[in-house]
């Protein structure tokens, strides 16, 4: 299997050591300029480079099987993604649909969930909107606050699910469930100022 990583810090940093744990190809990373993901990339002799805002098409390798984000804010265009065979996969911390956006775990905890989850998901265009491959939920406890949430729960969820999604791909398995558009949430960056009143009533 050949894939292109896209993402950055510790989580892309942990995606590629599984990726190469697992005997997969790493043939492209995409990563900002000394982040620890592009810093993980040189090292192992990866090429690597910064596409910026948004991945376009020419930066995907002939032959690639997979686009693969791994906390990537770098949005991955259609024409990117119909130069892999399977199209590209992200990890998301939520139960998808719920909490849409960048900021899914504070949003979880702010709003006084109990249970949330991880999913990954097959990148379309929409945000967070693709078919799941696959999910699974963990406990909001008492006390929890998104740093720690993720790093207990949400982040081992993440490597365990991409590990299991890509043993399908490779055994020829390619599970997709659509989202039910009806319990979709979307929220903005938590930390977003307040808008401010425009003097339109």
């Amino acid at each position: 299997m050949r894939v292109m990583l896209v993402g950055q810090k510790w989580f892309g940093a942990q995606v590629l050591a599984l990726l190469r744990e697992d005997g997969v190809e790493v043939v492209q990373v995409a990563a900002p300029a000394g982040d620890r993901l592009a810093i993980d990339a040189a090292d192992a002799g990866i090429p690597c480079a910064d596409p910026g805002r948004a991945l376009p098409a020419a930066w995907v390798p002939e032959g690639t099987d997979l686009i693969l984000a791994a906390h990537a804010h770098c949005f991955v265009t259609a024409g990117a993604r119909a130069r892999a065979r399977w199209g590209a996969l992200g990890y998301h911390p939520s139960l998808l649909p719920r909490h849409r956006g960048r900021d899914a775990v504070r949003w979880a905890i702010h709003m006084g969930e109990r249970v949330t989850g991880g999913s990954v998901y097959w990148m379309d265009d929409r945000a967070d909107g693709g078919p799941i491959a696959a999910q699974d939920w963990c406990f909001v406890r008492p006390g929890d606050d998104a740093a720690s949430l993720w790093r207990r729960d949400l982040a081992p969820m993440g490597l365990r699910l991409i590990r299991d999604v890509l043993a399908d791909l490779r055994a020829g398995v390619a599970r997709r469930e659509e989202q039910d558009e009806a319990l979709a949430t979307w929220e903005p960056a938590f930390d977003r100022p307040a808008l401010r009143a425009s003097g339109k009533r």
